[in-house]
């Protein structure tokens, strides 16, 4: 389990807070805490809520399963 919630975090971080290089941006976009996206970003242990991919997956339009999908889970 610890591995699959690497790679969701990672898959995040890698491919929309990286790229956007604004935390508080990323964080207003998304329905987040600003100290979220700093885990998502920092904390090599931060294990992601469920609530937390909710959110970020209605902000992008995307369904759950379609987020699963695109990271490989």
């Amino acid at each position: 389990m610890k591995a699959a919630n690497r790679k969701i975090v990672e898959f995040i971080r890698d491919k929309w807070v990286i790229p956007l290089n604004n935390n508080s941006r990323f964080a207003t976009e998304n329905n987040i805490d600003e100290k979220t996206v700093r885990r998502i970003k920092e904390d090599d242990n931060y294990q992601i809520s469920l609530v937390t991919i909710m959110r970020i997956c209605e902000a992008k339009s995307i369904k759950l399963s379609e987020f699963f999908k695109m990271v490989g889970i």
